[in-house]
């Protein structure tokens, strides 16, 4: 995979290893295309290493200093766990000195921490790594976890042992807030789930799980107050009290914050539907499934208010996080605005705009969530009209409300450009900073999912040209990853999470100079294996699904995926286009292949730069080249014998043929069994892959563009584009 079959890799990469040991280094720092050792991420704020390595020893001796919490002693077995996972082989840990424990793990921590961390958890630690052991020295509990999953991605294999690389780390995050937003509401994600998404944050130092729990679809908690909500408005899928409070434990335990989000005056179909009394418009049109995003509680009726605060009271007191999400978003002006009664009350009220009674609705909430010790977050619709200063603003339609909302002195947690559901690769994702300043917000606009005719509260604002000022910057708490799942189910979540989540966890992690987005995908496929190791389910899961659609005859699909990518920018949601073709919304089947294929291709990656480097002159590349090449070409000929006695295969035919053409043209390229107009080939061939590309390009252009066959993107096109320029220059 990293070209070590050529002598030349070899030679690059050994130079490029002596560079990294002679001082010190971050991993998304180093310009070279190989995963340079040892990839750690996120990448430490320092690391330093001799490139020396110690055999993993049989027996391990843990030595405490200072206090020694259950929470740490859990930590240390879980490391130990995951420890024998990576190295594939037993290792003992002992707290006594032994004749057989050559190598001591020394773990330092001089504060006790608080049982639910909080967003000023201590999560520095220093880490250093020697022939003779490890130490590990932290500000409290919280740093040492953030430690051992450092430790546990030093480890790596050679052709006979398990080995840790020694290193001297010292490390701290970048962001307070560093969160991963999970919707189970449209589709409901079970415990197990759950749990596997938590333990891969706690690897790569996540440290806030946002559960959006209430929307449309579903209302997913137990409630003992109003009960309805989860034996009718739940459909059958809802987390028991019980279940919650252990997921809160259980994820307390590896250093993660649980935020809870229960949308509202918006998004509030499920609620409605077991109590339609608190509706703006009645009854409910339960024919359309696109009003499953529009319906609107009733900010006039005083029971709406009473069954809110209650609701949100009993759901705060099973989540003990200070932090507490009440939606806030895509309210749909109509929803109010086509209301008699609803006009009345506002002209009484002197309310110019639905912005003014959504603002009134956001205080009285925020108050009653005050009086029970909770500080309100909500989505950056809040802010068109004034809200309390305290509120934490999420921001998701563009960097000029990062802006605004922190010029207002609103702290500010950043999910804008970190949508997984718009089904962008890492490398898109991943070079946007929490911190950046995008003057031309029309994209992160048209982003903005206008659910319904009207649009939403909430107009447009002014691009800050400038960059944040110091005060601004340090109301920006941080960032989150955030993935709604219309079109996600279960099967499908640790892929669409992951590797991507784990990017994005360098992101808000690691200093902003030493991330580059030209190491990234090297350093992603390794810490997507160790992720496999430990539990992710994404390639399992993935495999099934193939076989779901191939029964006994998978290869010439995974060929295809291998170096294919999902449209982006909503463009495979098809009940989004429809709504915003105002037509009646319908589920889509997720058994496509589309829905199997992953936004990253680290086959694709590789392909690229290694034909890139060719086309810059390194001429020795052209047989790896050519064997992908030959491979890629004759794929379609499997596949289409595949989808012949496999219909689920026939809608990604189209791609699989694009796929053969841009092979046939690379070779071509490489002057590879050429003929009579292979030119005009190759460019018609380059011109329709690139033009597929682009329609899903922004969602803007995705509105009012037809997509390619089977809603697949070709990711080898920059590199056979490479090839193409220099046979025909």
């Amino acid at each position: 995979m990293m070209l070590r079959s050529l002598q030349s890799a070899r030679v690059l990469l050994a130079s490029a290893t002596l560079l990294a040991l002679s001082a010190s280094t971050a991993m998304c720092a180093t310009p070279t295309v190989w995963a340079e050792k040892p990839v750690v991420m996120p990448a430490p704020s320092s690391l330093q290493t001799d490139g020396g390595q110690t055999v993993l020893p049989a027996t391990i001796h843990v030595q405490w200093v200072g206090v020694k919490t259950p929470v740490l002693l859990e930590a240390v077995e879980r490391f130990h766990t995951n420890l024998e996972k990576v190295s594939g082989k037993s290792i003992k840990f002992t707290e006594l000195p032994s004749e057989t424990s050559d190598f001591t793990l020394q773990i330092q921590s001089t504060n006790t921490a608080p049982r639910i961390p909080s967003l000023n958890m201590q999560e520095h630690y220093a880490l250093t790594v020697s022939q003779t052991g490890a130490t590990l020295d932290a500000d409290g509990p919280i740093g040492v976890l953030r430690g051992l999953s450092t430790l546990v991605q030093l480890v790596e294999r050679t052709a006979t042992e398990a080995v840790l690389t020694h290193a001297v780390i010292d490390d701290s995050p970048r962001f307070r807030w560093r969160g991963l937003m999970i919707d189970v509401s449209r589709h409901f994600m079970p415990i197990p789930t759950l749990l596997r998404q938590i333990d891969a944050m706690e690897l790569v130092k996540l440290n806030v799980l946002h559960l959006h729990l209430s929307d449309g679809q579903g209302f997913r908690v137990e409630s003992k107050r109003f009960p309805r909500l989860h034996t009718v408005s739940s459909h059958g899928d809802y987390y028991t009290q019980k279940q919650i409070r252990f997921l809160v434990t259980y994820a307390a335990a590896r250093g993660i914050r649980v935020v809870p989000e229960f949308d509202t005056p918006g998004h509030t179909f499920a609620l409605l539907e077991a109590y339609p009394q608190y509706a703006s418009q009645a009854p409910l049109n339960m024919q359309d499934r696109a009003e499953k995003n529009r319906a609107a509680l009733d900010p006039t009726n005083p029971a709406t208010y009473r069954f809110v605060t209650s609701l949100y009271s009993e759901m705060a007191s099973l989540f003990p996080d200070a932090y507490f999400h009440i939606g806030g978003d895509e309210v749909v002006a109509k929803q109010w605005t086509q209301s008699p009664h609803i006009q009345t009350y506002m002209q009484e009220h002197n309310f110019k705009k639905p912005a003014d009674m959504q603002a009134e609705f956001t205080r009285r909430i925020a108050a009653s969530l005050t009086h029970n010790r909770k500080i309100p977050v909500g989505w950056d619709e809040i802010t068109a009209a004034e809200i309390p200063q305290d509120t934490v603003v999420e921001i998701w339609r563009g960097a000029a409300r990062t802006a605004s909302a922190t010029a207002a002195g609103h702290p500010v947690i950043v999910s804008d450009g970190y949508y997984l559901d718009r089904l962008q690769p890492a490398t898109t994702l991943y070079s946007q900073d929490p911190l950046g300043n995008v003057e031309n917000s029309a994209e992160a606009e048209a982003a903005a999912q206008a659910t319904g005719p009207g649009g939403t509260i909430g107009g447009a604002v002014t691009a800050q040209k400038t960059p944040l000022t110091e005060t601004q910057k340090s109301l920006v708490l941080g960032a989150e990853a955030a993935l709604w799942t219309e079109i996600v189910t279960p099967d499908m979540l640790d892929a669409r999470l992951w590797p991507r989540t784990a990017a994005l966890a360098e992101r808000f992690w690691s200093p902003a100079n030493l991330c580059s987005v030209e190491t990234l995908y090297p350093r992603l496929a390794v810490i997507q294996d160790k992720l496999e190791q430990l539990g992710l389910d994404s390639r399992a899961n993935t495999s099934r699904r193939l076989s779901r659609l191939a029964p006994g005859e998978t290869q010439a699909l995974r060929t295809l995926l291998s170096v294919t990518s999902p449209v982006q920018n909503y463009a495979h949601n098809h009940e989004f286009l429809q709504i915003r073709h105002k037509q009646t919304a319908t589920e889509q089947d997720l058994n496509t292949p589309a829905d199997s294929a992953s936004p990253d291709s680290f086959d694709a990656d590789r392909f690229n730069r290694q034909a890139k480097a060719y086309a810059a002159g390194q001429e020795d590349l052209r047989p790896v080249l050519l064997a992908q090449l030959i491979g890629w070409q004759a794929n379609h000929a499997a596949f289409s014998a595949s989808a012949d006695r496999n219909p689920a295969l026939k809608n990604a035919l189209p791609a699989s043929e694009m796929l053969s053409n841009l092979a046939q043209g690379g070779l071509w390229a490489l002057d590879y069994h050429r003929k009579h107009g292979w030119k005009r080939h190759l460019r018609t061939t380059l011109a329709q892959a690139k033009s597929d590309r682009a329609a899903s390009a922004t969602t803007k252009v995705v509105t009012n563009t037809p997509q390619p066959a089977g809603d697949l993107l070709q990711d080898i096109v920059p590199g056979i584009e490479a090839l193409a320029n220099k046979a025909l220059r």
